[in-house]
Parts: structure tokens; C-alpha cells; sequence
């Protein structure tokens, strides 16, 4: 795990620090690519985190939220100590068993489902696993199948 000491910036309303070049070659080499997303864990000020390295308008940024370092946009200009690392546990979402089960009820949602992008499936799986209830669940459940077939809105969408 590489350490660094970096201020702490943002851009729009989102904080976060550059890593150095030499450690991002680093991880570049580890991860086998230097585009994408890089899933990456490590430290903040010692606390634990698991992040995306993400790359925008041409730079490299470790965004840095609040479950990582608390009121992180109250803190801007704070000098960090940041240990990082690739994260190699498989981050693959899968979807909630009575998702998969109603979208194999019904192919026509299934199709539409398939056919969206890799993000807006992630944001659908990611928001039915996210329910705590069986009954929202399967009421969410219903209304995504309902948003699917163009029948009703869904997560503040009016279209798949």
C-alpha cells in the first residue's frame, strides 16, 4: 500500500485529492490498465475506505466523500494522509433473486432491462438491494417492472 500526504480540493461540489504520479503508475501497472474505473481501498487519515479512482477533465481524482473523511467539504485545503492500494475483492452487484425472478416472469421487461446501459442496471440493482422491507421490495419491484414496459416513473425517471 503506497502512502501520500495531499491537500484536499473539489471540483463542482465534490472533494478530492490528487495522487501522485509515481504511485498512480503504480496502481496502473497493478490493476493492468490506466482507463476506467480503478476500484481502489486504503486509508484516510486512517480510517478505512473503499473508493473508485476515477479520471475527469484529463486528471486523475480520488474523490473523497463523507463516510471517508466527515464534513470533507467543510474541510477543503485540509492536508490528508492517504494509504492506497487496488482493491481485488470482485465488487460484481448482483441482482436481488426477486428482481431476477420477476423480470423472468416477464421478457418483455427483461429485454428492456438487458438492452440498458451497464449503469442504469447497477442503479436499478443497487436500489432494490438496497430496500429493507420484503414489501417494498416487492412494491419497488413492481413499479420497475411498470417503468420497464413504459407504464409509470421509477427513481425519478419518466424512460428506461
Amino acid at each position: 500500500m503506497a502512502t501520500f500526504k495531499a491537500r484536499l480540493d473539489i471540483i463542482g461540489i465534490n472533494p478530492f485529492v490528487f495522487v501522485p504520479q509515481d504511485i498512480l503508475l503504480a496502481l496502473f501497472t497493478e490493476a493492468g490498465k490506466d482507463m476506467g474505473h480503478i476500484p481502489v481501498c486504503g486509508l484516510v487519515n486512517g480510517k478505512p475506505f473503499e473508493q473508485t479512482l476515477l479520471r475527469y477533465e484529463g486528471e486523475w481524482r480520488l474523490y473523497i466523500n463523507t463516510t471517508m473523511l466527515s464534513h470533507s467539504p467543510k474541510r477543503i485545503g485540509e492536508i490528508l494522509e492517504v494509504s492506497i492500494d487496488i482493491d481485488k475483492r470482485d465488487r460484481t452487484l448482483y441482482p436481488h433473486p426477486d428482481l431476477t425472478e420477476a423480470l423472468s416472469r416477464n421478457k418483455e421487461a427483461e429485454a428492456v432491462f438487458n438492452s440498458l446501459p451497464p449503469s442504469r442496471r447497477k442503479e436499478i440493482i443497487r436500489y432494490i438491494a438496497s430496500l429493507k422491507t420484503s414489501e417494498s421490495r416487492a412494491k419497488n419491484i413492481q413499479l420497475a417492472i411498470g417503468f420497464l414496459l413504459g407504464k409509470n416513473r421509477f427513481m425519478a425517471r419518466d424512460k428506461p
